[in-house]
């Protein structure tokens, strides 16, 4: 069998289209590798700052995302995701623009999640900011007409204090604050599955599993799938 060449680095099946933000990043987190038991390639967006991507998106940051996107297909990427779910706005532009799958949000995962919930269940939604949550954002990936309840970690003083102009944060706080969430989205009983939005918060998707007895989906979730499906386990038999 012939191996042939091409690129300068192999087996990175996974590319990361990170904003440019120093905020703290446990495991468990997009933006930390030891997230991940395969090698993910990150890509840094020069002035893609959260508070251009929260909300509406700033339509400056589009073309260093699309430079940045066609860099990593160059690279030998076979999949692009980005660390930010509100970046769901440009999924159709980012799709057009390179020639490789890419998901630029754990929210596009919503409406296979509703295929699979019982008649009369809701896909129950928490994102970083409720108030920021656009409906654009759930237009652009098709969900707009979806079962669903969104709850918000606004006000959130540790998820306030990450982004601080001096990043820290308490991570068991953060715990504590997703915890209160998953029980005010559960609390009326007719959510059957979650969909966390934010990429910073799946290292909480197991507490909020915990304390709902629900799937919890995620944007690491979707790395996996995605994953997987672009290098299938080879079973002997």
């Amino acid at each position: 069998m012939m191996v042939h060449g091409g690129y300068s680095v192999y087996g990175l099946k996974i590319g990361i289209l990170v904003l440019d933000s120093e905020i703290p990043r446990i495991p468990g987190d997009i933006g930390n590798a030891a997230t991940y038991d395969f090698p993910v390639v990150y890509k840094v967006v020069p002035g893609a700052t959260i508070s251009k991507v929260v909300g509406d998106t700033d339509p400056s940051v589009l073309n260093p995302f699309i430079k940045a996107a066609r860099e990593l297909e160059a690279e030998g990427c076979k999949a692009i995701t980005t660390s930010c779910g509100f970046l769901a706005s440009f999924q159709d532009v980012f799709s057009s623009a390179v020639n490789i799958p890419i998901f630029t949000s754990s929210l596009i995962q919503v409406k296979y999640v509703y295929s699979i919930l019982p008649p009369g269940k809701k896909v129950g939604i928490i994102t970083a900011e409720k108030d920021s949550l656009r409906l654009s954002h759930l237009e652009v990936v098709g969900i707009q007409n979806i079962p669903s309840k969104i709850v918000g970690l606004d006000g959130c003083a540790a998820f306030t204090a990450m982004r601080s102009p001096d990043p820290t944060f308490d991570p068991e706080v953060l715990r504590a604050d997703m915890v209160k969430a998953a029980k005010e989205l559960t609390s009326d009983g007719d959510i059957g599955a979650i969909v966390i939005e934010c990429t910073n918060l799946p290292p909480y998707s197991a507490d909020v599993a915990r304390v709902t007895g629900l799937p919890v989906f995620d944007i690491v979730t979707m790395i996996h799938y995605i994953h997987m499906a672009l290098e299938p386990k080879r079973y002997n038999y």
